[in-house]
């Protein structure tokens, strides 16, 4: 080894010059003297104690020894010279370290190498360390390097997972939104729907059409159309709770779900807040466009054993019996 020939050298050499050669061949070793008493610390071990001056402090002091955990001494340790040590330093942060112990010849006392083990990464970041504190040939830097581009690797796939998140959810929402007027479509509100019903919740179903709306779109055009049913769109959201659903189900179509147990002359009171914002007049391009809306509404209690379909017919009938009495009216299933 390495050490071991520079060790035998030791008496012909003066020990500045050799440890000069060991800081930088094992930058985390310490030298002790018989007694325990640190004479010399290299330069990287020193960064783990930066405000503490460990020259002259007995080495059991500074380290506690895990293993073997029979050595309580400075003369045990010294007899198990060359055995590999776990230990860790007495005051936080409370590293592990691995290492071992190395006699020097003629009493001059011992070497202790030190390392981080697969604590490396931990040693680096609670002390601030770099590629520069290690030595050049110490595999804690290639881990250090292969951590860096895992870690980088990790945050890429991260941020992929993420995008690849948003655009599904992106998606997602899209496929169930209607395009024109950014309500729910009736995809949407089939699924919205049916979890309602499945989860056994207390909700109010009006359906909505509007009257006179074809009569728009054949002498204004299309484009006069699509501003009604935006304009619509926006009153429908005023009128109604965040937590509420609306959706555009068809042309001129629309469903509102109305969370909760909702009393009569309130769902009345809504219904006319509805049918007076859609009879306002609505300017596109200079022309006025006059449309009104008829309204079914169908209550749901809780244990109410009608299923999806069921209660769209009931909101049906009683969306077509508001027609019937002359439109810009809504009428309850209940009261037919």
């Amino acid at each position: 080894m390495i050490v071991d020939r520079m060790l035998a050298k030791a008496p012909t050499l003066e020990w500045p010059a050799l440890e000069a050669a060991f800081d930088i061949l094992c930058p985390m070793h310490l030298r002790l003297t018989e007694t325990g008493h640190i004479v010399h610390v290299a330069p990287t071990l020193k960064k783990l104690r930066p405000d503490v001056d460990l020259t002259g402090m007995r080495f059991l002091e500074v380290f506690r020894l895990d293993r073997p955990r029979s050595i309580t001494t400075m003369s045990e340790l010294m007899s198990r010279a060359r055995s590999k040590l776990h230990l860790e330093l007495r005051e936080a942060p409370c590293t592990a370290l691995k290492g071992v112990l190395v006699r020097l010849p003629k009493g001059q006392g011992a070497l202790v190498n030190l390392s981080f083990g697969i604590s490396v990464v931990e040693g680096v970041q609670d002390f601030g360390l770099s590629s520069a504190d290690f030595a050049a040939t110490d595999l804690a830097i290639e881990m250090l390097y292969l951590v860096e581009a895992k870690s980088a690797a990790m945050d890429a796939s991260r941020n992929l997972n993420q995008r690849l998140q948003g655009a599904k959810l992106a998606a997602e929402e899209q496929a169930a939104t209607d395009t024109l007027t950014g309500l729910k479509n009736r995809r949407a509100a089939d699924q919205i729907l049916e979890t309602a019903l499945l989860e056994d919740r207390a909700f109010t179903l009006m359906q909505i059409d509007l009257d006179f709306f074809k009569a728009v779109n054949d002498s204004k055009g299309h484009a006069a159309g699509d501003r009604v049913l935006q304009e619509v769109a926006k009153i429908m959201r005023a009128e109604t709770r965040k937590g509420d659903v609306i959706a555009r189900v068809g042309g001129d179509e629309f469903m509102i779900l109305i969370e909760g147990s909702a009393a009569k002359d309130r769902l009345k009171d809504i219904a006319s807040r509805l049918i007076r914002g859609i009879e306002q007049p609505i300017k596109f391009e200079g022309e006025t466009c006059h449309i009104s809306a008829s309204i079914g509404i169908a209550r749901r209690v809780v244990g109410d054993r009608r299923d999806m379909d069921a209660l769209m017919q009931c909101s049906d009938r009683a969306l077509y019996a508001s027609k019937s009495k002359g439109r810009a009216c809504a009428t309850f299933d209940e009261d037919l």
